[in-house]
C-alpha cells in the first residue's frame, strides 16, 4: 500500500482531473462558471488545495530575443484540504471573475489570430501537484469596446494581426502585467498608413484607448502625433461618432506628413 501511495503521489494510478465549464463565452467583468471534476484513483489520497485561474500566453521581449510565456493573471483556491477516496468522484463547482483588462479573444464572432486564453485548474496533492488541461474561453468585447472596433470596420479597415505583450502602456490604469494590441491594416483612402494598432485597458467605469500609427518596436512614442490616448465610460460612449473621431486624427496626421 505504501509502494501504491507513493506511485499515486508520483502521478501513477491517482487522482485525475477534468474541469468543464458551462459556457465559454464571457466578457470583461463577467463570470465564468464551471465544476472540476476530481476522480480517485487506486487509493486513497490527501487533497492539499484545489485552485482555477485564468492563463494567457504572451509575448516577451528580451534583449534581442523574443518568445512566448504562460501567465496565470488571476487565481481563486476553491476550498481547504480533504481526502480523497480511491475510486470516489469529487465534483467541485466554481465562478471565476474575468478581470476587465482580460484581452478580447473575439470580434463579431470571429476569433482573433493569436489570442490564447483560457482557465487552468491546479490539484494540489501530497508530495505532488496535478496541473489540469488549459480550457479555451472567447472573451467578447464590451459594448463600449465593440464601438470602438466597429468605427474601424465602418471606415473599411481590415484586422491584420493581435497579441498580448509583456509590459505596460504609460500613463493607463493597467494593473496586468500585460496588455493586448490588436492591429488593421488601412483602407486605400489612408494610403501612406501602414498600419494603425488598438489597446484597450478597462476597468469597472471607464477604459483607457490607446492608438498608434506606424509604432516603433517596443516604444509606444507617447506625445507624438502618431500617438493618441483617451478616456472612455463604459456607459456613456454613444454619445460620439467614433468613426468620425478616428478620421479626424488620421486625416491631421496624413495632411500634416503629406501621407494622403
Amino acid at each position: 500500500m505504501a509502494f501504491k501511495k507513493l506511485l499515486a503521489s508520483l502521478g501513477a494510478g491517482g487522482a485525475s482531473v477534468e474541469t468543464v465549464l458551462h459556457e465559454d463565452n464571457v466578457v470583461p467583468g463577467g463570470v465564468v462558471q464551471g465544476e472540476v471534476r476530481i476522480q480517485g484513483g487506486s487509493v486513497n489520497q490527501e487533497i492539499e488545495g484545489l485552485s482555477v485561474g485564468l492563463q494567457a500566453r504572451v509575448e516577451v521581449e528580451s534583449g534581442d530575443q523574443e518568445y512566448k510565456q504562460d501567465i496565470e493573471f488571476t487565481k481563486v483556491r476553491l476550498g481547504g484540504a480533504f481526502e480523497l477516496q480511491a475510486g470516489a468522484v469529487h465534483a467541485v463547482p466554481f465562478g471565476l471573475e474575468i478581470p476587465w483588462e482580460t484581452p478580447v479573444t473575439m470580434i463579431d464572432g470571429q476569433a482573433l489570430r493569436g489570442m490564447h486564453i483560457g482557465v487552468t485548474t491546479e490539484l494540489a496533492i501530497a508530495r505532488a501537484v496535478d496541473s489540469g488541461d488549459l480550457d479555451p474561453i472567447n472573451v467578447h468585447p464590451l459594448p463600449a469596446q465593440k464601438a470602438i472596433l466597429d468605427a474601424f470596420i465602418q471606415l473599411g479597415f481590415r484586422f491584420k494581426n493581435a497579441d498580448m505583450e509583456r509590459g505596460h502602456i504609460r500613463g493607463t490604469r493597467q494593473r496586468l502585467p500585460f496588455y493586448q494590441e490588436i492591429e488593421f491594416y488601412p483602407p486605400s483612402q489612408y494610403r501612406g498608413l501602414n498600419q494603425v494598432e488598438l489597446s484597450f485597458v478597462a476597468d469597472e467605469h471607464a477604459m483607457d484607448v490607446v492608438l498608434e500609427m506606424d509604432k516603433k518596436p517596443g516604444l509606444f512614442s507617447e506625445g507624438s502625433d502618431t500617438y493618441r490616448s483617451f478616456q472612455v465610460g463604459l456607459h456613456d460612449y454613444q454619445g460620439t461618432d467614433w468613426a468620425a473621431y478616428l478620421h479626424q486624427w488620421i486625416a491631421e496626421v496624413g495632411s500634416r506628413r503629406n501621407w494622403f
